[in-house]
């Protein structure tokens, strides 16, 4: 694995592998603290949007593994502003071990990638949030013990999250069903490679506008924001169009008994999802959130440690 920039590039097992030793690091933590695997390596976190987890967990995983992270916020770097991304990928290259880049447009950290000597992670793009995916795929593992025959619905935005659940879940063999209104579906090119995916490991991808469809007989509904950061225009618009699409005690009735509901958070109670929901029995939007720290840390490892753990 020489980048992380979307869950789309790794195979089956390339995923299945990250999450081992992700449950691996998590349990040795838990146990005592994790052995310093990545002593005297150095983190690069480019930030264009503000981020509590991303920024976080970074950087824990980083102290946890007995590494150093270093913030890099918007106005230090002025990625393509001030200087060009080569030029940011190649001076960086020469002070740390890797690069993690938060940023809207994907095609800058493939960018920052291609020009980079280090490995770069995608730490949320506006085509994809791949570690948000990793992460969602371990807590599921854990929830339910395995992924392969689980139906995973998303009900909201055809957004960069919901791109990297497409992608985790159909390379997974798991069935994913997507309800958004007309004019926020997922693009064409992620639904074709979802198909590909879906269709190599047996599992069913369902397109629809009907979040009833979506969830019925689900064993995980998962919702986000109606508006992403970059979108604020837009708020007012989507407040109006996406009230049928919220997450709410009416919706999960009609997926399994054993459901389980997750938001990669921030969430806007009240609007995608409500408080009955978020913080009743069926919720595991914390664990989700934890597990941002231990899949970080796989992949760093991954990365950085080429004879593993």
């Amino acid at each position: 694995m020489e980048h992380f920039l979307s869950l789309a590039d790794l195979s089956a097992d390339d995923i299945q592998r990250l999450l081992d030793l992700a449950i691996e690091l998590k349990q040795e933590w838990r146990q005592g603290g994790n052995r310093p695997l990545l002593a005297n390596k150095t983190l690069a976190m480019i930030f264009q949007k503000p981020s509590l987890r991303t920024r976080v967990s970074f950087d824990m995983a980083m102290l946890h593994l007995g590494g150093h992270a270093l913030y890099l916020s918007p106005d230090e770097i002025g990625l393509g502003k001030r200087e060009s991304i080569a030029d940011i990928a190649r001076v960086l290259s020469r002070y740390v071990d890797a690069i993690m880049a938060r940023v809207f447009a994907h095609a800058h950290v493939v960018e920052l990638a291609r020009a980079a000597s280090v490995p770069v992670i995608n730490g949320l793009s506006d085509y994809s949030h791949p570690c948000q995916g990793l992460a969602d795929l371990l807590t599921i593992f854990e929830t339910f013990g395995r992924l392969r025959g689980l139906k995973l619905a998303y009900v909201g935005d055809g957004n960069n999250v919901a791109t990297s659940l497409l992608f985790g879940a159909t390379r997974m063999g798991m069935d994913f069903a997507i309800a958004s209104p007309a004019g926020y579906h997922l693009p064409g090119e992620v639904m074709r490679l979802g198909r590909d995916f879906a269709a190599a490991s047996g599992s069913r991808l369902t397109e629809t506008e009907d979040p009833v469809e979506a969830v019925t007989a689900a064993h995980i509904v998962y919702t986000d924001t109606w508006t992403s950061m970059g979108q604020e225009a837009e708020a007012q618009e989507r407040l109006r169009i996406f009230p049928p699409y919220q997450v709410n005690a009416e919706l999960i009735a009609h997926a399994r008994p054993e459901v389980r509901v997750m938001h990669c958070l921030p969430a806007h109670r009240g609007q995608e999802i409500t408080d009955e929901v978020a913080d009743g029995p069926h919720s595991i939007l914390f664990d989700q959130a934890e597990n941002r720290l231990h899949a970080q840390k796989a992949i760093l490892v991954r990365l950085l440690v080429h004879e593993g753990t």
